[in-house]
């Protein structure tokens, strides 16, 4: 099959799961590699990268948000997390290792392929080049061409996406963004669930305010969704 659409490598202990996964994916145009458990993923990545990786988080072994930060380490390759129903601290803890979306169990195969399409979609969208290379608020300052954040001159550890959504705050200062309106704006998509925008914001205060119980710089608005407010302090003492 043609490589064209991207390569998946698709990780679960499940080998039903798998197999309807690589299915689907395959209808949908896509090249699908499968692993059983965390390590023959990491072992597979390793000797044939893949664009995207569907991976389950409950697995023996080295579980995936082990593989997940692994990955991390040395690729943005995105990754696309399978959590069960009631598992919201893993699906909060992917989310926060890099993950870029997930699909909860059980689910549609159909739509976890909008997903995976979706991802990759927004993955290979070629970076605008901004009309400045600097964005600053006070203390807080984005080198948009190294990707680098600092507040009160020591670095920022943002993750790839928390740095894409405070851009685009420092960008739109004053405005109010709705869940939708971010996940559009920055995430590129047009679906998914949009705790994905909660969970960011709530790691960019923690990482930006001096009081993320308080935040000043990224407001509520209540009813709406997230406002930037410049000539605010948010440097912890």
């Amino acid at each position: 099959m043609s490589e064209a659409a991207g390569r998946v490598l698709v990780v679960d202990d499940d080998e039903t799961v798998r197999d309807v996964v690589r299915r689907y994916l395959e209808v949908a145009g896509f090249t699908v590699d499968v692993a059983g458990d965390g390590a023959e993923a990491l072992r597979r990545f390793a000797a044939r990268p893949a664009d995207l990786v569907v991976l389950d988080v409950m697995m023996p072994g080295i579980n995936g948000l082990e593989v997940c930060r692994q990955l991390r380490q040395t690729s943005e390759v995105p990754v696309v997390m399978l959590t069960a129903l009631g598992e919201e601290e893993n699906r909060i803890a992917g989310l926060q290792l890099g993950a870029d979306d997930y699909v909860t169990k059980p689910f549609s195969p159909r739509e976890l392929a909008l997903r995976v399409s979706s991802v990759l979609r927004r993955a290979r969208m070629p970076r605008r080049q901004p009309a400045r290379t600097e964005l600053a608020d006070g203390d807080l300052l984005l080198r948009l061409d190294a990707r680098l954040a600092t507040l009160g001159g020591a670095e920022l550890p943002l993750t790839t996406r928390e740095f894409d959504l405070l851009a685009f705050f420092l960008s739109n200062p004053g405005t109010a963004y709705s869940r939708a309106d971010l996940l559009e704006k920055v995430w590129g998509w047009d679906f998914g669930d949009q705790s994905t925008v909660t969970v960011h914001v709530r790691r960019l205060r923690e990482k930006i305010e001096r009081d993320p119980a308080k935040p000043v710089r990224v407001a509520t608005v209540w009813g709406v969704g997230y406002r930037y407010d410049p000539g605010q302090s948010g440097q912890p003492s």
